[in-house]
């Protein structure tokens, strides 16, 4: 990356900090009302937005670039403010978040296996399957404060997952021209397998939601073609003309 890219990306993440202190909660005084299914998936959700990010921080701290590692705090901060959101949708609807998931687990462990490359790749499978099922947690249903919340952390996650590119761009731009496009092929199929997951777990919440479990996988899986892409273009700012 160029120097100050990042410091642009700082920028974007402290203006849409700024915003959100402007714009206020949702109206926490409504209730929420959801099928049984739904507060079970957003309570996994949940789990998996929770978390200091201190070993990202570290590994950011390492890769050398002071606006690359404030943009991460940044975006860690937006992570937290979702589970934050999560939770009092939960509490507005009489339920308790959950103590932890082995599918955060599973992520949490994925992700510490090596350095920031690693990180970012898992990270990146999360942040992709996340972008589906909180489109569908926004779309279907007519609970108005679920649409909120939902509709809040979607345009956020919208922002993450070109913030993520952009760095791994730069990550793989490092290896042998040969290898790039097998890892993220390889990539690929680990979010194939980690979508089929999510959709088997989540499958009574996504029914409710009006997304089968296919659809959700397709989606998914469709959604990582411009992933790729930008990740291996030269211009990693294409994302919005993928999509």
């Amino acid at each position: 990356m160029h120097t100050g890219d990042f410091a642009k990306w700082t920028r974007r993440f402290e203006d849409e900090r700024e915003r959100r202190r402007a714009q206020g909660d949702p109206d926490w005084r409504e209730s929420a009302t959801l099928h049984p299914a739904v507060w079970a998936g957003i309570q996994r959700f949940q789990v998996g937005e929770d978390g200091d990010g201190a070993n990202l921080v570290g590994k950011a701290d390492q890769a050398g670039d002071a606006d690359y590692a404030q943009a991460v705090r940044l975006f860690i901060a937006e992570e937290q403010n979702h589970a934050r959101l999560l939770a009092r949708l939960l509490a507005a609807g009489g339920m308790t978040t959950l103590a932890g998931h082995w599918s955060d687990a599973v992520f949490v462990r994925l992700r510490r296996l090596m350095g920031l490359r690693m990180e970012l790749l898992v990270l990146m499978i999360a942040e992709v399957v996340a972008l589906r099922y909180y489109r569908a947690l926004r779309d279907g249903t007519d609970d108005s404060l679920t649409v909120d919340v939902a509709g809040r952390i979607l345009s956020d996650e919208e922002r993450h997952v070109p913030f993520h590119c952009a760095r791994l761009h730069a990550s793989m731009a490092e290896l042998p021209r040969a290898v790039r496009r097998p890892v993220m092929a390889l990539w690929q199929l680990l979010l194939l397998a980690i979508s089929v997951v999510v959709a088997a777990d989540h499958g009574p919440a996504l029914r409710r939601l009006g997304v089968g479990r296919l659809r959700f996988v397709v989606d998914v899986m469709i959604s990582s073609g411009p992933v790729v892409s930008v990740v291996l273009v030269p211009r990693p700012d294409a994302w919005a003309s993928e999509r």
